[in-house]
Parts: C-alpha cells; structure tokens; sequence
C-alpha cells in the first residue's frame, strides 16, 4: 500500500453494546487521523440487573434488540472499509448473555464478539494510546458494570485488571458505599501512577461539571486535567445533593446525572489507592482501540497530531505536502528561539501550524482570520492539551492576519503573554512563507530563511531573483522580523 493510499479518506464503524449504552459510531479514518462522523446511542441498560439476578434486564434486551436493528440497517447501507461488532462486560457475565447473542445474531445478522475483561481493558488502554501516543500511567475505563485498570507507557499497554465497581454492579453496596468501593479497589494497590487516564461517559461527564464550575470556556474533555484534590472536592460536593438536584445539571442527561456522584467517589478513591496526583480525561476509548489495533505498524507508528492538521488542512489545500516544506524554509530561524513547550513541542506545534497554513483558504476573506481561530481552537484533533490548541489557533489567527485575539480572556489564560506572542511569531512565519511563494513548494523552495548578525535575511537564486519583490514580501518578512527583533533583509544569490 502506497503512502497516498494510507492517506486517502476512509470509514470505520464500531458497534459497541455496553452495560448501559448501545451505541454505533462511525469514523473518518485518513491516515493515523480518527474523528467521528456520526454517533448513535441509547441507553438501553441491559447489564442494571445482572449483578441481582445474574441476567440482563429484559426491558434493556427488548430496547437493545430493537436499536440493533436499525444500527444493522445503517452498517449495512454505509460504505465501511471495516466494522466491529463487541460486547463488554454485562453480556459477558450475565448467565443469558449467549442466549442474546443469537437473539441479535438471528433477527438482525450481526455477529457480536463478546470481549474478556482482560481484552476490553488493553482496547481502553490503545485507545488512550491512540488519542495521546505519550500517555504514561494508568488507564482507568468507567463502564455501567466494570472499571478495567491497564498501566501504559511507551506507547504499549501493560497487563490489566477488570473490578466490579460500575454502578450497576455496587447496587448491593448502597449501606456503606464508599467502603466498599475501597474494599474492590484492593486487588488494584500494587498499581502506582503519577497519572490516571480517566476513560467512560460518566468521567466525561465530571470534566464537563469541573469545566463548568471553574469558568473554563474551552468545553473539550479531550487531555483535560484535573488535580487529585480536585476530584476528591468535587466527589464530596456531589455527594452532598439530593436526587432533584443532579438531575438540574446543567446540561447533563439525567440518568447520566444519578450515576455521577458513584463516578465521582469511585475516581477519588482510586487515586488515593494509586497514588496518582493528576486526572487526565480521555475522549478516546475501548472503539478507538480496536481501530488503533487495526491499522499496518507504519500507520500506527505515526503522530496523531499531524495526521489530524493534515487531514483537516488537506481538505482546503490545493498544495499537498506544502507543510513539510514550510518546516524545512522556517526551522533554522524558529529553532534559535528559546523553546516555549516542554520535551521539544515548539516543533511539533510548528509542524502542526504548517499543515494548517491553508485550513482558512476557502472562507470569506472578511471573515477568515476568526473562523480559522474557531476552527482550530475546537478542532476534532487528537494529541493535544488546552494550552496547544490555544497556541495552534493563535498562530494560524496571526497567519490570516488578525490583530485582536479572539476569546482572549480563555487564550490569555491558557497561554500567558509569552506564549501569545509566540504564536503570534509562528503565525506571521508561516504568512510569510505562503504568500512568498502563493503556496507552491517549489517557488518556497527556492528561497532560503536566515537570522544572523541581528538581520533577517530572505535570499533566492539568482534565476527566481524577482520572486522577492514587491510591496507584500517586503511587509511578510518585515512583520515577521519586528516580531524577532531583528531587521529584515532580502538579497538574490547566485543558483
């Protein structure tokens, strides 16, 4: 398979029947690139009776089995490359649970793999991996029945563990909860992390909650943190409301809004009994695994990051691989900064910014420096922290040549003044790079970039010398160098 046929757009579906939820999500896949094209779930609650009769709820199988039908209907009419069909942990413990299997097997065709506990805890595990390739820790998966613990690091899970704490499987646990959940989590205390990566729709919720409560206006659960402290303050407020209360949530469905004070106690206790000092959120799971697992070694092997920029980019690029030629013309000035981001990011955001440089180039000219901004803040793009996606929509806002930073209040806080003008560097780097050359590679590769001697200094052979003329070069590249504190400078050079 040629690199363009990795990188052409494709679709993958994940039909994942929980303990709480039936739910089809259908993805793009383009590259190492995921995002979600369409979701669908109901909260059928198939596995709220197993842990008091051992079988599944018959009302949660009629409402399966129905919604099962419909999602067959749709998977089979879409254009899949490829399908997954799993169970976890209710249809795996419940004494009916095969007897459902060839129920739905019958009436609808679909053939449902039922996951071991072991299996559903190493597919949460690839897909944290999958939406933050250097995730170290220890992945915690949330479900209606089971909480699997699996430790990652080095881009590979590690062996894992399933504890019946789902609150469907602590309804017997209603006199002393918290005790009890200590009591379950004790098979976990030989597990130690700085990091818990907090994984399932009720831990979601929480973030959402936390967000609200602090004024965060970013509202992406995607790598948001809270501190341990945090979280044992947040399970003792919700302990303390009343049924009416939770379900006034702002914003949260109300059988999702009951089951969040037991999220929340058994994500306090956790880190206690891990000792883990940060709470990182994942949006990625047990689904984006299997697709994880699915995709060649080289495939897998690559940024998630820059495959998303790219595949966002690509989409209003007219230039293809434009982005790797911008690094390559903008690296030996950028690099002789003092680095901004931790473990060598400062690349890795100039990577990401490049194959961003034409995300804006179909809009409204009057309207394309905000949209971008917006575009980019709130991107579906997996590997990066709040901090990072203020800064990639920053840099691409200068990019488009806006002044006046959009929800400045949120991007000022995440970043701080000198990580606004940081971006704001990267964003007039990048303009002067693609109006030089109206986004041809070759044209930007005839040019060279270089600071020295307190100038900035453009250069072009001799055979492209008027490639470096007029009024716009001169404003891109004297722009970019007020910003370095440098003068700028231009002069051809022999081919």
């Amino acid at each position: 398979m040629t690199a363009n046929a990795e990188f052409r757009a494709r679709q993958g579906a994940v039909l994942d029947v929980g303990s709480n939820s039936v739910r089809l999500v259908v993805y793009g896949l383009q590259g190492r690139a995921i995002w979600t094209g369409y979701n669908e779930k109901v909260l059928a609650g198939l596995g709220r009776e197993v842990a008091t009769s051992g079988k599944l709820s018959p009302e949660g199988v009629t409402q399966a089995v129905d919604t099962l039908k419909r999602l067959a209907v749709l998977m089979q009419a879409l254009p899949l490359s490829e399908r997954h069909i799993v169970a976890t942990a209710a249809v795996r413990e419940a004494e009916d649970g095969a007897a459902f299997c060839d129920r739905v097997a019958a009436e609808t065709g679909l053939r449902i793999r039922v996951l071991s506990g072991e299996q559903e805890a190493r597919y949460a595990a690839l897909g944290v991996i999958a939406g933050n390739p250097v995730a170290e820790g220890l992945v915690a998966d949330l479900g209606g029945s089971s909480l699997e613990l699996v430790p990652v690091s080095d881009g590979e899970p590690g062996a894992g563990m399933t504890l019946p704490l789902g609150p469907f499987a602590m309804q017997d646990a209603r006199d002393d909860p918290t005790r009890e959940i200590d009591r379950r989590l004790e098979a976990a205390r030989g597990l130690k992390a700085r990091t818990l990566h907090a994984v399932g729709g009720a831990w979601r919720s929480l973030a959402l909650l936390h967000m609200r409560q602090q004024g965060h206006a970013l509202e992406i659960v995607h790598q948001y943190e809270m501190s341990a402290r945090d979280v044992d303050d947040l399970a003792e407020l919700l302990g303390r409301l009343s049924r009416a209360s939770l379900e006034k949530l702002n914003r949260t469905n109300k059988a999702r809004a009951l089951t969040l004070p037991h999220a929340a106690q058994v994500l306090s206790r956790l880190c206690r009994a891990v000792k883990a000092e940060t709470v990182s959120f994942s949006a990625f799971g047990l689904r984006e695994g299997l697709l994880l697992e699915s995709m060649p070694p080289q495939v897998r092997a690559r940024d998630p990051l820059l495959e998303g920029c790219r595949a966002l980019g690509d989409r209003e690029s007219l230039e293809h691989g434009l982005d790797r030629v911008i690094v390559a013309w903008l690296a030996p000035v950028l690099d002789l900064l003092t680095p901004y981001f931790p473990n060598g990011r400062d690349g890795v955001m100039l990577a990401a910014g490049a194959a961003l440089v034409d995300v804006g180039s179909r809009l409204h000219p009057d309207h394309r420096a905000a949209v971008a901004f917006e575009q980019v803040l709130r991107a579906p793009v997996a590997g990066l922290v709040h901090a990072e996606r203020a800064f990639l929509a920053q840099a691409i806002y200068a990019r488009y040549g806006g002044q006046d930073t959009p929800e400045a209040q949120l991007v000022g806080r995440l970043l701080g003044p000198e990580g606004l003008e940081r971006a704001r560097v990267y964003g007039l780097a990048l303009r002067l790079a693609s109006d030089l050359s109206a986004r041809s590679p070759e044209l930007l590769s005839k040019t060279r970039l270089k600071a020295a001697n307190g100038d900035l200094v453009l250069t072009v052979d001799s055979h492209h010398g008027d490639l470096i003329r007029g009024e716009k070069v001169r404003k891109r590249l004297g722009a970019l160098a007020q910003a370095l504190e440098l003068t700028a400078r231009m002069q051809p050079v022999s081919a």
